[in-house]
C-alpha cells in the first residue's frame, strides 16, 4: 500500500536529513519510514514528524522502499511532498 504511495507520488524526498528539513520548512504531506531502518537514525524524522503534525506510514523493508522510490540502495524515510 505505502509502497505504491511512493511510486505514484509527483515530489518524494528520500533521505532522513533532507526529510527532516522538508518536515521543517512545513512542505510534507506525510512520511514513509521503513521498520528494519535503524531506531537512531528515523528518530529524527519521527520527532519532526510529530512536531509538524504529519502522519506517519510505516513499511516492512527498506530496500522495498528504496525500489519504489527507483533508487539502487534502501531508503530509511521518505517524504511525501505537498
Amino acid at each position: 500500500m505505502s509502497y505504491e504511495k511512493v511510486a505514484q507520488a509527483k515530489q518524494i524526498i528520500v533521505g532522513t536529513k533532507q526529510t527532516v528539513r522538508a518536515l521543517k520548512d512545513g512542505k510534507v504531506r506525510e512520511v514513509v519510514i521503513a521498520e528494519d531502518a535503524d531506531e537512531t537514525i528515523v528518530r529524527k524524522v519521527v520527532e519532526a514528524a510529530n512536531v509538524a503534525h504529519v502522519p506517519i506510514c510505516k513499511v516492512d523493508s527498506m530496500k522495498k522502499l528504496g525500489k519504489a522510490c527507483k533508487i539502487e540502495v534502501g531508503a530509511a524515510a521518505v517524504a511525501i511532498i505537498r
